[in-house]
């Protein structure tokens, strides 16, 4: 499967933006879904995660100010991110994973997108 995340840009402080990640070659709807980021010299974090059932999980710096959701019949994930913080400047990747069981951390991800790059100015 290929994924391909857009929707990044930059932003002042307190906006907001949407990322997309659409998935070709097959279809996602039983796949746990998730997104990452990793900033200048640090390593990659996860950020939000939606399971093939719809459970949702957040990283703490994200809880209340993202929201990910997924649209199956568009093959689709999405990333709704409000209140940004300069502190959120990064890029971000989409990423699936194909396990029984969901996880939080990326060595579990299977398949990867380019990453799209979201700059918060202060």
């Amino acid at each position: 499967v290929q994924l391909q995340a857009s929707g990044g840009g930059l932003v002042q402080a307190g906006g907001s933006l949407r990322l997309s990640c659409a998935a070709s070659g097959r279809t996602i709807s039983r796949y746990h879904m998730g997104w990452f980021r990793q900033a200048p010299g640090k390593e990659r974090e996860f950020v939000a995660a939606i399971t093939w059932g719809g459970r949702i999980y957040y990283a703490d710096s994200v809880k209340g100010r993202f929201t990910i959701s997924r649209d199956n019949a568009k093959n689709t994930v999405y990333l709704q991110m409000n209140s940004l913080k300069p502190e959120d400047t990064a890029v971000y990747h989409c990423a699936a994973e194909t396990s029984l069981t969901y996880s939080s951390s990326p060595l579990d991800y299977d398949y990867w997108g380019q990453g799209t790059l979201v700059t918060v100015s202060s």
